[in-house]
């Protein structure tokens, strides 16, 4: 079975990346993922990567700094995280680039659109840091922004949760998962799917948004594949 999406954007949290050390970078987490996107791309999809930086820093939660300084370390820090996915695709025979939105041109590309998309239709996942490159923007804003600059068709946010509930799970046993729901729905009942900035720019742009659970990192090919799996947001 070959992938149901022409180009996806992953987006992945820090956190995940740290596996169950909480922070830092879990290498065999990484590779789990890597190994996935591999199989992804072999089905026919290509592949773009927005990565956070929560498993080293969060910015809004440095309440003494100035915020701009403190986001501008959480770039950073979202660099560190697609180095990593880089190095680790390449040695699973994948080429990769990281492309961050401030540059540095000793350790990635500058981000440039029409390079990326060159890039993606060459077979080539492209890993995008430095989230919008502005500070005050989360990184599943800078997930939107990019889904909708490169034409991607679908949004797949990985989590540590297995969809959108209408109350945390975590504190709620009742809690009621969502399989389906619309934009204006996520809007509206303010569903933590995504930042409202970031749900406002899918909706606008018509981006579906897919919420599952990377615990199983089988669910990437399950999502690419279009089983039902996870939270669909369209």
């Amino acid at each position: 079975m070959g992938s149901v999406y022409k180009r996806i954007l992953l987006k992945l949290s820090g956190e995940v990346l740290a596996g169950e050390k909480g922070t830092g970078i879990d290498f065999n987490k990484v590779n789990d993922v890597c190994k996935r996107v591999k199989i992804a791309t072999e089905l026919g999809a290509e592949v773009a990567i927005v990565v956070g930086g929560g498993n080293f820093w969060r910015g809004r939660s440095s309440q003494d700094m100035d915020r701009t300084r403190a986001d501008h370390m959480g770039m950073l820090a979202t660099t560190i995280n697609s180095l990593a996915l880089a190095d680790s695709l390449e040695q699973l025979g994948v080429n990769a680039r990281v492309q961050t939105a401030i540059e540095m041109r000793a350790v990635a590309e500058p981000y440039i659109r029409n390079k990326a998309i060159r890039h993606l239709e060459k077979g080539r996942v492209v890993i995008f840091g430095c989230g919008t490159g502005n500070p005050f923007f989360s990184t599943d804003t800078a997930a939107a922004l990019r889904a909708a600059e490169i034409g991607a068709d679908v949004i797949f946010k990985a989590t540590n949760v297995d969809g959108v509930y209408d109350s945390d799970p975590k504190t709620n046993p009742d809690a009621k998962k969502f399989d389906k729901l619309s934009h204006h729905d996520v809007l509206q009942k303010e569903l933590h799917v995504m930042d409202a900035t970031a749900a406002s720019l899918c909706m606008d742009n018509n981006i579906k948004i897919l919420v599952f659970n990377l615990n199983n990192p089988d669910n990437i090919i399950s999502a690419v594949e279009g089983k039902t799996i996870g939270t669909l947001v369209e």
